[in-house]
């Protein structure tokens, strides 16, 4: 176990073992979600992965039922051609693939993968990613499948956040990994389980998070005590006309993620979305976050 897991452990105790779902899209095999997976178990949640078999970016929240893989096989080799449309790692049913687009492997997690798995107890959180390379601002979120995914959750009633990193390019599940890998995949557990800490209802009605890390350097933030969590909001407020943001660190505007994201320092944003629109919440719903992570976030110098 690294020793940041040991941290997580020790400030976020859990009163019991949480069911999580997660899902991508980047596909079931690539190495982010499988190392977010192991990262979530060994901090002692329930986890089970539904997500496409094959790279699914870019695709919003197109859904179609699945189908069998007729013609091509999973990604990276993870399935043969001619394997059915749903199918599960043998050696670890908790890793399942779904020959669909990121909202229809979630839905699928959700209905019938979850209640089984998790022997009939409910899904307490949905997360998605980390996905490579950062979903940021109005246009990249809106067309995310990573986003799509987690904001399908959300309509299916369960809290939700999307992890996005700067650092890294798609790669097998079974290739050594770069250490951007583990960083963004322990960044990403301790913000599940700071959430999760908090009591129910883990966020507000509608609203799912949107969390992106900035990027892993060689001799900069290398590490995930490195980075600070920032507030923010995912599109440009609209002077006079978009309503005040949750005051925080002394001002009623938060900084757009995707500057944040971008700043020299080890930022990683968290931003607070509408499910529905894929637009940023009003400030009561910020508020509420910011409650509930609020010694997880840092006010900018």
């Amino acid at each position: 176990m690294r020793l940041i897991d040991l941290a997580i452990l020790a400030l976020t105790p859990l009163t019991h073992a949480a069911n999580i779902i997660l899902s991508n899209d980047d596909g079931w095999a690539e190495l982010n979600i499988r190392t977010f997976y192991t990262s979530l178990k060994t901090a002692g949640n329930n986890a089970l992965i539904s997500a496409p078999a094959r790279d699914g970016s870019g695709t919003g929240s197109a859904d179609v039922p699945a189908t069998p893989l007729l013609f091509t096989g999973c990604e990276f080799d993870s399935c043969p051609r001619g394997s059915p449309a749903e199918g599960f790692n043998a050696s670890d049913p908790g890793l399942n693939y779904v020959n669909s687009f990121p909202v229809t492997a979630m839905k699928y997690g959700i209905k019938t993968l979850a209640p089984k798995l998790f022997n009939g107890g409910a899904v307490d959180v949905a997360v998605t990613g980390p996905n490579v390379g950062v979903n940021t601002g109005t246009l990249f979120v809106q067309f995310s499948g990573t986003v799509g995914a987690a904001t399908e959750a959300v309509k299916e009633g369960i809290p939700a956040i999307a992890f996005s990193g700067t650092t890294g390019d798609k790669i097998a599940w079974n290739v050594p990994a770069p250490p951007y890998v583990g960083i963004y995949a322990d960044l990403a557990t301790n913000v599940t389980d700071t959430l999760l800490a908090s009591s129910k209802p883990y966020l507000p009605t509608n609203v799912w998070l949107n969390v992106n890390f900035g990027a892993v350097g060689d001799t900069t933030c290398t590490q995930a005590a490195d980075f600070r969590f920032v507030l923010t909001r995912i599109g440009t407020a609209v002077p006079v006309f978009t309503p005040d943001d949750v005051e925080t660190c002394g001002k009623k505007r938060l900084p757009r993620e995707e500057d944040v994201v971008k700043m020299a320092g080890c930022y990683a944003s968290v931003s607070v979305g509408k499910a529905d629109s894929k637009a940023d919440a009003g400030a009561a719903e910020q508020g509420v976050v910011l409650g509930k992570l609020g010694g997880l976030l840092t006010c900018l110098p």
